[in-house]
């Protein structure tokens, strides 16, 4: 069973990554953003990085995110915790 739930949870981050790929892609397209998309993030990274950025949007989009994920059991501030450690030029944490 650990590892259906392994597969299943690489598979959810899957989607999610490619969700943000399409998503941000579009806006790149339309010129609506000027970060281009990466296949490594997700929507919760890129929406935690644009919190950092102080993008008006991600003050909306950001806690919106967070309050699901604090329903599903986890600690406020999601999207920050989730920024990818290489868009902020640190290390892979272990």
């Amino acid at each position: 069973m650990r590892r259906l739930t392994e597969v299943a949870r690489q598979l959810l981050v899957s989607i999610d990554q490619f969700a943000q790929v399409a998503i941000v892609g579009a806006a790149y397209l339309l010129h609506l953003t000027n970060v281009c998309p990466s296949a490594d993030e997700t929507i919760s990274s890129y929406v935690g990085r644009a919190q950092i950025r102080r993008a008006w949007w991600a003050a909306i989009v950001a806690p919106l995110i967070d309050g699901l994920f604090v329903l599903l059991g986890e600690a406020p501030g999601h999207c920050r915790r989730n920024v990818e450690t290489a868009f902020l030029g640190l290390p892979p944490q272990p």
